[in-house]
């Protein structure tokens, strides 16, 4: 088992699936659900602009591991309760530049208020 001093906490990959009919046309299916460990780093706060003054913008970084596999373009993740909508087409660091287990720098962001 390898040891390390930066602490993981699990979370949840939520991933639209898109199942077809008897004609071939899609249907949206339920999420398929992953859990993974990664580092959570709280990201920037903002507030939203004067059309909704109760409005904040709250962000994470979650760091994947290398061994994680899949595209994160269109998912949503569970962060400690909340579901944060994935920021754009994530992509991996080059094997050279990350000497650690984790090479996936992911933004996730949700609107409240």
């Amino acid at each position: 088992m390898l040891v390390s001093l930066i602490p993981t906490e699990p979370v949840v990959v939520v991933r639209p699936t898109v199942e077809r009919d008897d004609l071939g046309e899609p249907v949206e299916a339920g999420p398929s659900r992953e859990e993974v460990r990664c580092v959570v780093c709280p990201g920037a706060t903002s507030d939203m602009d004067a059309t909704r003054p109760e409005g904040v913008i709250v962000a994470f970084t979650l760091h994947f591991p290398k061994t994680y596999a899949g595209s994160l373009r269109g998912c949503s993740v569970e962060v400690r309760g909340a579901r944060y909508d994935v920021v754009g087409d994530p992509q991996r660091t080059t094997e050279a530049a990350t000497p650690g287990p984790w090479n996936l720098a992911v933004e996730v962001t949700r609107a409240d208020g």
